[in-house]
């Protein structure tokens, strides 16, 4: 027995299977053996003295599979008493997905992701057997892009759902999928999804290259990959745009660019993006086009207040009352006597009091929080307004400014816009209008240099492609659209700049 043990000891190889069945087993019980919720089933493969196991997690793998496919399968008798990869494979085993493993550390990471092992002795390969048991949730309305008309599916938290999400939208062979894993220590499965006659694929390539660059060991949510494939990370707009809508990949998909599925999570990136991107929703295709147009119009001007609102506002009541009708003007300062604080100290107490209030709707459960929200906006202007802190006209304009950012379908291009708020304010309650101006210059100037995936931001305005601009910043009827515009990507463009 001593003899054994130590033989034992000497063949021990932590890399490949030996084909010794007891070696073997061990090598997987030093893996993975410590977690309780991992099982080891020996037994005999059917009328035969050849040992076999299988190893399993409790939870992950499917037991009924597991019971009625492959043990009651491999115990069976078999006829001549032959056993080999092949035979169990192609005579034995009732299930779909099969593949051979030899190196100990890669079955073990197989099985915690749900698949099951199998160890014959005599055979120096491992099989692996599919038996993941799927864990999602109903396919959903999404939550953060609703519609008044179009499709009501949402992505979910199961990457294989998602990509069968896609395939629904209708039979086209050339969409393709390529398969990549994220995370050191925790291995996530990642898909890029694009068209392959209409993506460019030095862009395709470009993709690829930046997510195998991402070296942390975790990646629990798409916003990780995300902020680590980005071009520029110190600007305040995102790169990235992200969804839960499978109609508005797909369209982006047509449109030549690419979409990125992290399993785990319901929200789809796609690169490259612009800037007017961030100002469409799907059901601009949806309607007709007059009321899609004018809803468009309506959010540049929504989007444009909620930037700039509170800035104007600084600016004429501080520096260029004269700018103002008189009425209005007088109308204004008569709404401001007895306030005790300049214009920029008003605002800010309003958007600061506004932010707090929208973050605590967000946190709060469902039921409470939207009401909450509502009611602690009314309840603290109007106290406000009571005490002589601040004049109901910048309760208004406050209150404008809130609406405007909520009628940007892109969460994300909202919170950008409400960033640049204060830098905005602040440069109005130094130099006036001329400072509004010269903040949107250097606005403006940060996006022509700015891109995504080398395209420019702000394109198909700069540079300009005249052809783009019914699909991009006008909608025109559907009958005077040529085929959707695609920006494909040169591929001296689509490289990161260092």
């Amino acid at each position: 027995m001593k003899w054994r043990t130590s033989k034992m000891k000497q063949n021990l190889n932590p890399e490949s299977f030996t084909g010794d069945f007891t070696i073997d087993l061990e090598l997987v019980r030093n893996e993975i053996g410590h977690n309780s919720d991992v099982h080891f089933r020996e037994f005999y493969i059917g009328g035969t003295d050849v040992c076999a196991a299988i190893i399993f997690v409790e939870g992950l793998s499917d037991r009924e599979l597991i019971d009625k496919h492959i043990i009651k399968s491999l115990m069976a008798p078999i006829a001549n008493g032959t056993v080999s990869n092949e035979f169990i494979t192609s005579r034995v085993l009732t299930i779909g997905e099969l593949t051979e493993e030899r190196i100990s550390k890669n079955l073990a990471a197989k099985i915690l992701t749900g698949s099951t092992a199998l160890l014959v002795g005599g055979l120096p390969n491992a099989l692996i057997l599919g038996t993941t048991k799927e864990k999602s949730r109903p396919i959903e309305e999404p939550v953060s892009e609703a519609l008044v008309r179009g499709p009501r599916l949402g992505f979910t938290e199961t990457l294989c759902d998602n990509t069968a999400l896609l395939r629904q939208h209708g039979e086209n062979a050339n969409l393709s999928f390529i398969k990549l894993q994220v995370g050191q220590r925790t291995k996530k499965e990642l898909v890029i999804a694009y068209i392959q006659d209409i993506a460019d694929p030095d862009l395709v390539e470009e993709v690829k290259k930046r997510i195998k660059e991402i070296n942390v060991d975790d990646v629990p949510e798409s916003g990780y990959v995300e902020q680590l494939i980005e071009d520029n990370y110190l600007s305040p707009f995102t790169q990235v745009q992200n969804t839960e809508r499978p109609d508005r990949v797909f369209n982006a998909l047509m449109e030549g660019r690419v979409a990125i599925l992290l399993d785990g999570t319901p929200f789809a990136l796609i690169v490259p993006v612009t800037f007017s991107m961030m100002l469409h929703s799907p059901e601009d295709y949806y309607e007709r086009w007059l009321p899609s147009f004018l809803f468009r119009l309506l959010r540049y001007l929504a989007a444009a207040i909620s930037l700039f609102g509170p800035s104007l506002y600084i600016s004429f009541v501080s520096f260029h009352q004269g700018m103002i009708p008189t009425k209005l003007a007088l109308s204004i300062m008569g709404t401001r006597d007895g306030v005790p604080f300049p214009a920029i100290i008003e605002a800010l107490i309003m958007e600061i009091t506004i932010e707090i209030l929208r973050e605590a709707g967000l946190r709060l459960p469902k039921p409470i929080g939207p009401t909450i929200g509502i009611v602690g906006g009314l309840v603290i202007g109007e106290a406000a307004v009571q005490a002589g802190i601040v004049s109901p006209i910048m309760v208004i304009v406050v209150a404008l400014t809130a609406i405007s950012s909520f009628a940007i379908p892109q969460y994300s291009a909202g919170i950008s816009l409400r960033l640049l708020r204060f830098p905005a304010m602040f440069f109005a309650a130094v130099f006036g209008l001329y400072g509004v101006v010269l903040f949107a210059l250097f606005l403006c100037s940060h996006l022509v240099k700015l891109k995504s995936f080398g395209v420019p931001y702000v394109s198909p305005i700069m540079p300009d492609r005249l052809s783009n601009w019914s699909a991009y910043v006008i909608r025109m009827p559907l009958m005077k659209m040529k085929r959707k515009a695609t920006n494909r990507i040169p591929a001296k463009n689509a490289s990161r700049k260092k």
